[in-house]
């Protein structure tokens, strides 16, 4: 069964979602309704052609920062400081980027339309969404960004112009957040990226439970700045 949504702000249980994940459609992008869905598990997902849907799968992959994986290979290129990151500068580039169809797959499309870029900009100006850049020589070669709430940070997506520098963001961003406290970072789906820096799969019940305990943290809203 997939539900149906009016203009009141209301999500189903995200435990009703179909056996692929999908759980409703319609609704708005408004701040307010990603603000909702985020906080039970439930994120949009979708393509021009289709209507707003929104997901809550299960199993759910996540990350805790104390898993994350760092590899030599990656330790190494950050300690050569090949790439300088910030956060919270560029976060339009960064999801105009992630929006472009990956090398070699342009025939796909993509899910981040424009309809979701301009929801996550106001997201970001709200001071929930946030980006982390990796600049070489001026210019944006990797990234990433994705929504704070509490001590949960929801990753959405990223993207790599040259070799091991959304890496580099990614493993900026998990320092970070250890060092303030988050619990978990929802990596949303299984990708072998994401599983070889320590993302793991976890039952829908563990990740619902997980939210109940820290969605409703004091949230570190507004402009994130790098003092490691």
């Amino acid at each position: 069964m997939i539900f149906r949504l009016s203009e009141e702000l209301f999500f189903p249980p995200a435990y009703l979602a179909r056996e692929d994940g999908l759980l409703a459609f319609g609704g708005d992008l408004s701040v307010e309704r990603l603000l909702l869905a985020y906080g039970q598990g439930i994120f949009p997902w979708y393509t021009e052609e289709d209507p707003i849907l929104w997901w809550s799968p299960d199993p759910r992959v996540v990350l805790f920062p104390d898993e994350f994986h760092l590899s030599k290979r990656l330790a190494r290129t950050i300690r050569q400081g090949l790439f300088t990151v910030t956060l919270d500068t560029a976060f339009e580039q960064v999801i105009t980027a992630c929006a472009e169809p990956r090398q070699g797959h342009q025939d796909l499309g993509t899910w981040i339309v424009p309809d979701m870029i301009e929801a996550y900009i106001r997201l970001h100006e709200e001071g929930y969404a946030h980006s982390v850049e990796c600049w070489q020589q001026g210019k944006l070669v990797g990234g990433l960004y994705g929504v704070s709430l509490g001590r949960v940070f929801f990753g959405e997506s990223m993207f790599s112009r040259v070799s091991n520098s959304s890496k580099v963001a990614f493993a900026f961003l998990v320092k970070l957040l250890k060092k303030w406290n988050f619990s978990v970072i929802d990596c949303q789906v299984k990708t072998e990226h994401l599983k070889s820096l320590g993302a793991r799969e976890i039952p829908g019940y563990q990740f619902n439970h997980l939210l109940d305990g820290n969605v409703d943290a004091p949230n570190r809203r507004g402009k994130w700045t790098i003092f490691l």
